[in-house]
């Protein structure tokens, strides 16, 4: 399973000889170094601390004057620090600016800023009830900070998540994720799972952050089981995959609740009263301590105060109060059960860890409390039960480690899994001797291998072409083109927006796969900067337009034919001019109600820029898809800019007319959603309802 870094410098993979420990101390053996780079020699020795030189931005990377005799065991996956390295140095901050990570349950919200990984500053709980939604909270946090340049976050709430809308459980704070980070002016932003988030970070956990409650040994390659009360009961699991792991998913807590003896039934009883389906976690929870009180009191005759869950606990912990104390025990007992269940469905051999915000509060008195005795008290299954460790969550906000990780993987395109630098390295050893040349590449110069073509890759590993489609089939890619495609996602958690140049030497794969990465990239920045307003302008004009008419010169015009054949399918009455010496001539028939849609890259056409002038003189509004700073724009009613540099002057217009299209097909999608709502069917008739394929119906 892997672990999270710690810092992000480079790690040597060599493997150290035990005969290297009678090496001079400045001489580090060469069985000791790592292979070569590939470019060249990078170590260099000798070097009195003291002198060292200003640590690299990517982490240092030079490590000398190691007396031989002193050299530490290597590990058993190989060195991975060879020298003192100052402790300021580690770990590395993140180029891109601090991460906001949240972990919001029922009750409280707590917020961190990781700086980098592993660092987590700025800590701060917040309670829930001060707030009216999820965007009030997440500024109150952010108040505080005025001055952070933001551009990734990853939030754990208690709910299932599941597409752009969401909802807490135990909260009635619907919200739209996409929504949120528009309104922070993020560029990423995660909402997972909770008790996902707590999964990713079991793994990363030490026997510190633990307390083991019973017997039992985990089975490293097997399930792990998570599960934790607090006002809501949240389960989850980590499944061990051939190259790492994934989490599961889970609202186990809303499991049908299964009594263990009478005094459980007469507490299901009381919750039969007010519910007809009584779920583990309306028991095995904050408030289902307060029920399990409220029913031993009825059940043993004697009177009932008015105690929170917390009192309950405090009179139970503090005072020995014997009631309190009764329920602590049939809640620890019943999340026992729960556990065993749990551990049952999973075959959790990995072990059942307890978080959540209630047991780890318990202490040593849980150790010891009936939930052990419970977990085995399966039957026919006690000593399968026997053997599962379970442990109890003490490292305070370990969901921060979890949530951290997802984001870390988003970023790096990972989905629960190894990255593909890690496969690769994990893989090496299997590879051929020219494979491995090729492998040792890929590992020290990604961008290198992204941006060359095959003869490139092969004379920089100096192996065959051949060879490097070996390498990427090993893997598991269908060639080069399909290897890079991937490979570029897993280094930045998308197609990197960069352009990659094609050169006469490039292969049809190399070329097919350049020209999409360079126009997925472009999409997806453009998504990131779209302007929302301006297309809810764009649409309310378009959708109650007398006459919509498009305005576009040379290759633009292809833009505005798809307008027009889509928009006339919506019965608006729609032209396309791409005549210069007719746009002036349309434009003064225009009258108010009409709408022009003037596209063009430049936004500098002289004809065109007359055309408009003429149309808003007539009283029509004009939507310009174009460069916001352009003379264009500056004459629009609202401008749905499209800034992709591409020098139309020189070159043919290729990914800026993508760009074009896309917004066109933005406009028709919510033009049918106005249509389909029923705003316009009577007044263009039935005929205009929509069929566009976004749409779901």
């Amino acid at each position: 399973m892997p672990q999270p870094m710690t810092a992000d410098f480079p790690f040597y993979s060599g493997r150290a000889d035990p005969a290297d420990d009678a090496q001079a101390p400045a001489d580090i053996d060469a069985s000791f170094r790592p292979a070569a780079f590939i470019d060249g020699p990078r170590l260099l020795a000798d070097i009195d601390a003291s002198q060292r030189p200003a640590a690299s931005v990517n982490g240092p990377r030079l490590l000398a004057d190691i007396d031989a005799s002193q050299r530490p065991a290597a590990p058993v996956d190989g060195p991975r620090l060879l020298a003192d390295i100052d402790a300021s140095l580690r770990p590395v901050a993140f180029v891109d600016g601090p991460r906001l990570l949240a972990d919001i349950g029922a009750t409280h919200a707590r917020f961190a800023l990781q700086t980098a990984p592993g660092q987590f500053d700025a800590v701060r709980v917040l309670l829930c009830e001060d707030f009216d939604g999820l965007l009030p909270l997440l500024n109150a946090y952010l108040a505080g900070h005025p001055s952070l340049n933001l551009k990734h976050a990853a939030l754990a709430v208690a709910n299932p998540v599941s597409g752009d809308e969401a909802k807490l459980t135990n909260r009635d704070w619907p919200f739209s994720t996409d929504a949120v980070r528009r309104a922070l002016g993020l560029h990423t932003l995660l909402v997972v799972n909770d008790f996902t988030a707590l999964a990713m970070a079991l793994p990363a956990l030490g026997k510190d952050d633990l307390m083991q409650v019973g017997g039992g040994s985990p089975d490293a390659q097997a399930v792990i089981g998570l599960l934790g009360p607090g006002t809501g009961l949240g389960v989850s699991g980590v499944i061990p995959t051939l190259d790492g792991f994934v989490t599961l998913g889970s609202e186990g807590g809303h499991a049908s609740f299964a009594p263990a003896d009478e005094r459980e039934f007469a507490i299901l009883q009381m919750a039969w009263e007010t519910w007809p389906h009584v779920s583990t976690e309306r028991l095995v929870s904050g408030p289902g301590i307060e029920i399990i009180y409220r029913a031993l009191a009825r059940r043993n005759g004697v009177p009932a105060r008015t105690l929170d869950a917390g009192a309950i606990v405090a009179a139970a912990l503090d005072d020995g109060e014997a009631l309190c104390l009764e329920t602590l025990e049939c809640f620890a007992a019943m999340l026992g059960g729960a556990a065993a269940n749990l551990a049952v469905t999973l075959g959790a051999l990995g072990g059942i860890y307890i978080g959540g915000g209630i047991v780890p509060r318990l202490g040593e008195w849980f150790r010891d409390s009936p939930f052990r005795a419970r977990f085995e008290q399966k039957g026919r299954f006690s000593n399968y039960l026997a053997a599962i460790p379970t442990y109890v969550i003490t490292t305070p906000n370990p969901a921060f480690h979890g949530v951290a990780t997802i984001l870390a993987e988003h970023l790096r395109g990972r989905g629960g899994a190894n990255t593909l630098m890690e496969r690769i390295s994990q893989l090496h050893d299997g590879l051929s001797p020219a494979e491995q040349r090729v492998a040792r590449l890929v590992l020290e110069q990604p961008r290198l291998v992204l941006g060359e073509p095959i003869a490139g890759i092969a004379r920089a590993a100096e192996v065959s072409q051949p060879t490097v489609i070996r390498f990427c089939r090993s893997l598991g890619f269908l060639g080069l083109a399909d290897f890079k495609l991937k490979f570029a996602g897993s280094l930045t958690g998308a197609v990197p927006v960069r352009h990659s140049q094609v050169r006469t030497s490039d292969s049809t794969h190399d070329l097919s796969a350049k020209v999409i990465d360079n126009t997925v990239s472009a999409i997806l920045a453009f998504r990131d900067q779209l302007d929302v307003h301006a297309l809810d302008a764009a649409i309310d004009l378009v959708s109650r337009a007398r006459r919509v008419e498009f305005y576009a010169l040379g290759n633009a015009r292809v833009v505005a034919l798809d307008g027009q054949h889509k928009f006339f399918r919506f019965r608006i009455p729609t032209a396309v001019y791409g005549d210069a010496h007719l746009l002036t001539l349309a434009a003064g028939l225009l009258a108010p109600g009409d709408v022009v849609i003037a596209v063009s890259n430049s936004g500098k056409l002289p004809e065109l820029l007359e055309a408009v002038d003429a149309a808003r003189a007539a009283g029509a509004a004009v939507i310009a898809i174009t460069g916001r700073h352009s003379p264009l724009a500056g004459k629009a009613s609202v401008v749905l800019a499209v800034d992709h540099a591409e020098g139309s002057t020189r070159f043919l217009s290729m990914i800026s007319r993508i760009l074009q299209l896309l917004l066109i097909d933005i406009l028709a999608v919510g033009i049918s959603l106005a249509v389909k709502d029923g705003e316009l069917v009577a007044e263009r008739g039935e005929g205009a309802r929509p069929m566009i394929s976004h749409l779901d119906g």
